[in-house]
């Protein structure tokens, strides 16, 4: 099925991008969620109208995000506090939603799901390097202090 993207989808293209994808795949999630429409005539005239404006919000979104990236690099780390027991293994484990909330209580608001952590949740104290995943084209790397709760 010939579809236009809408935004930029990983691995599929840019926003205005005319690609073939499977009809399970378009009607079932790109069609219905925005992300795309079908390329007909009619949606092809109406994105080359609106294509100032589209390239507009993705030039602001990216400059959103690269702004948040010097002030999480600005900062630099983040320390969680977290209940622990014998030989520094924390009681439960630190996930992305509490990390999130340290990151946002130091001052920059980020998402949960900018979190990335490929090697699960943290269980022990110590110092973690952790990606932000903030926009398609903006990471950035804050190392997180796991300390023990006094």
């Amino acid at each position: 099925m010939n579809i236009i993207l809408m935004e930029r989808i990983q691995g599929l293209g840019n926003p205005g991008d005319q690609v073939t994808v499977k009809s399970g795949y378009a009607r079932n999630f790109l069609l219905p969620s925005g992300k795309a429409k079908p390329a007909t005539p009619q949606n092809i005239a109406d994105f080359e109208a609106m294509r100032a404006e589209f390239e507009r919000r993705a030039a602001e979104t990216l400059a959103t995000a690269e702004a948040r990236r010097a002030e999480l690099e600005a900062i630099g780390s983040v320390t969680l506090l977290s209940r622990v027991g014998a030989e520094g293994r924390l009681f439960g484990s630190v996930g992305p939603r509490q990390i999130a909330d340290a990151i946002t209580a130091a001052g920059i608001e980020v998402e949960r799901r900018a979190v990335r952590m490929p090697e699960g949740p943290i269980r022990t104290v110590g110092e973690y390097e952790i990606r932000l995943h903030l926009h398609t084209d903006v990471d950035v790397n804050v190392i997180l202090k796991v300390e023990a709760e006094e």
